[in-house]
């Protein structure tokens, strides 16, 4: 592959930047400096190296996050952090981006990747791809609520719900359960849950599809998909 489309590829600015970079000798491989962007390198056997640090080049990255509360799952925000400031280093020049949205105070699954085909498949609603949640919720929790889930629940713009699957781990004043929901309309969960008289008090995202989240990982921690999950990414991607 030539190195500015590498570059280019791995984050590092578009084409006329990559070769900004060149000119100016920040480009070094195999411990010689590359100024012609034309050069054609090979990831797997040579060293890449962009102002020193060592260039960890795969065309989509595809990151597991175990998300805290306290940020916005966005690439970028004035007055927040986000998501993509959890990002290991070595992954920070990759233009990343999260599959769906987390609310700020949710906590959770989140996939982040440079794959936009693939973050298409899982958040579109046609695809019927079901996201779980575990929930802490303000109120009783009964099998009427079930029924009323599986049909569509109207939130409080009219809009009725796809069908939402949903299990009573405890019901009582205070109930626990977990959901299944298959689109991602804005504050879904919790307006779900508003349209049928409670309140959410604690919201968790599992899985995405057949992904789940790694109970190793602690919040704030990531790593990248292993091999039985990127088997089924490649199963969505078709």
């Amino acid at each position: 592959m030539r190195i500015d489309k590498l570059l280019a590829h791995a984050g590092f600015g578009s084409r006329k930047e990559v070769k900004q970079l060149l000119k100016k000798k920040a480009v070094m491989v195999d411990d010689e400096i590359v100024k012609k962007p034309n050069v054609h390198v090979d990831p797997a056997q040579q060293d890449i190296l962009v102002h020193g640090e060592k260039v960890f080049y795969e065309e989509y990255i595809y990151l597991m996050l175990h998300k805290p509360q306290g940020y916005l799952s966005a690439t970028f925000d004035h007055h927040a952090p986000t998501v993509i400031d959890l990002v290991p280093e070595e992954y920070q020049h990759y233009p990343l981006a999260p599959v769906g949205r987390l609310d700020k105070d949710t906590e959770g699954f989140v996939l982040l990747t440079n794959d936009g085909d693939l973050n298409h498949r899982l958040t579109s609603p046609k695809n019927n791809i079901p996201k779980t949640y575990f929930a802490k919720i303000d109120g009783k929790i009964t099998e009427v609520h079930q029924a009323l889930f599986k049909h569509g629940v109207e939130l409080d713009d009219g809009y009725v719900t796809k069908s939402a699957e949903l299990e009573i781990l405890q019901s009582g004043d205070a109930s626990e359960i977990k959901v299944s929901i298959s689109e991602g309309k804005f504050h879904q969960v919790k307006r779900m849950f508003q349209a049928i008289g409670t309140e959410v008090t604690y919201l968790k995202r599992l899985s995405i599809g057949e992904l789940m989240l790694d109970d190793r990982l602690a919040l704030g921690e990531s790593r990248l998909l292993n091999d039985e999950e990127m088997n089924y990414i490649l199963r969505i991607k078709g």
